[in-house]
């Protein structure tokens, strides 16, 4: 989308935060958690993914639309980033 910069490294949000430019609804956000472990997702607008650590799956966000199938996401075992990215996350949810 034009404006937007995908590789920002700071678009990497909570759930709880504003919707980002491909319009995901920030109250759906703030309820939507882990279809398999009912856990916390963290919202990586980079990605265009919700993110669960505990189930280390990544669920992809598609014109706006969180796809919570769980045969749709993707296993962060996969992506040797993820780790980095999740550590990256755990900082700034710190400040």
């Amino acid at each position: 989308m034009p404006g937007t910069d995908a590789a920002d490294p700071a678009a990497t949000a909570t759930a709880t935060d504003t919707a980002d430019a491909r319009g995901v609804d920030p109250k759906l956000l703030e309820i939507l958690v882990c279809p398999m472990t009912k856990g916390p997702l963290v919202y990586d607008r980079a990605a265009a993914e919700l993110i669960s650590r505990q189930a280390r799956l990544a669920y992809p966000v598609r014109d706006g639309v969180p796809i919570m199938l769980i045969d749709e996401a993707r296993h962060l075992d996969d992506d040797p980033l993820a780790d980095g990215r999740a550590a990256l996350d755990a900082a700034g949810e710190a400040r």
